[in-house]
């Protein structure tokens, strides 16, 4: 891994053991990367791999004398307030462009990323889907001079080097842990491709879709080629999980949520982390995984979204991050 700045370096989130019986009854055991625990700055924002991919991110800013930083997000993005705390934290002008037409009134995450003194830029969908073109990458510059850019999502080849952290720090927390299984949600795939990236050819890394579609396959196997990773590693693209589409959801995984939070104290949030645990909780109980395999599921933050989902509707999830 590259040196970095010990102005962006942090201790290592824990990793647990979880005690479900839908594993314990099939003979396997599952650990818990609590990456929700890795929160740096104001609120809940920059958190989880939100943080491991903007780290690096921030170095190479920082380094090459940005002064501001743009980045692209829907109304509720994660990313966009990940990146407005970055701002507030670490001394950076933060311009986020907004799909969509301005709003009457702010939700929570546009809220925050206002309050931690970001510039909301609002543009249709059709100029929004633009946001790779250099030409309409020109056109912001014009308009509000130099900046960093950041992808919407925050995953670039500098995003992956954060990711792959995540299995070198779990197994130098716990030497013996020899895992089966890495498992993360996903939404760009950039999380899951650092962790294809770094893990063993022994083991498997499962990525659980947010999103209706397994378009992501060709995302994460297009970062793996523009990575050139050391020959093909076994994982697999998990499409059955994703309720309906990003932020869709139904009643029984609000259940799964309430019941989860009950028995363990820990939030999953309704969007991306939910989804992998309800997912390998049935994959678990329809005997998916082998007896005898151990498990990682990787708790990507995702946090600042439980107090937006909740206010949007109706107060579903009984509990806050």
């Amino acid at each position: 891994m590259p040196a970095i700045s010990t102005l962006f370096q942090h201790s290592p989130s824990p990793i647990e053991r979880l005690t479900l019986p839908e594993f314990e009854s099939a003979g396997l055991s599952i650990w818990i990367k609590r990456d929700d625990l890795l929160r740096m700055g104001p609120g809940l924002a920059l958190c989880g791999n939100k943080w491991r991919k903007l780290k690096y991110n921030l170095a190479a800013a920082r380094s090459a004398g940005h002064a501001q930083l743009l980045t692209f997000g829907g109304a509720f993005s994660n990313h966009i307030a990940a990146v407005a705390g970055a701002g507030a934290s670490f001394g950076f002008k933060t311009i986020g462009v907004i799909r969509g037409e301005a709003p009457a009134g702010l939700n929570p995450t546009l809220r925050f990323a206002r309050e931690c003194g970001m510039h909301l830029h609002f543009v249709d969908r059709s100029a929004f889907r633009q946001k790779e073109e250099d030409g309409f990458i020109r056109k912001l510059e014009e308009r509000f001079g130099a900046f960093y850019h950041l992808p919407e999502g925050g995953t670039n080849s500098k995003a992956l080097i954060g990711a792959r952290e995540i299995i070198r720090e779990s197994q130098e927390q716990q030497p013996g842990l020899n895992a089966d299984y890495w498992c993360v949600s996903a939404g760009t795939g950039g999380t899951a491709a650092g962790l294809i990236m770094e893990a063993s050819p022994e083991s498997k890394v499962l990525a659980f879709s947010a999103l209706k579609g397994d378009f992501l396959k060709a995302d994460i196997n297009s970062l793996l080629s523009a990575s050139c990773t050391d020959g093909p590693k076994p994982w697999e693209l998990i499409t059955d999980f994703h309720f309906g589409g990003y932020a869709r959801y139904r009643p029984e995984l609000i259940q799964f949520l309430n019941h989860f939070y009950q028995q363990h104290g820990i939030a999953l949030d309704p969007i991306y982390t939910g989804k992998l645990f309800f997912g390998l909780t049935a994959m678990a109980s329809a005997g998916f995984f082998p007896g005898g395999s151990t498990i990682v599921a990787v708790h990507t933050g995702g946090l600042q979204g439980i107090e937006g989902f909740n206010e949007r509707y109706g107060s579903p999830l009984h509990y806050t991050a």
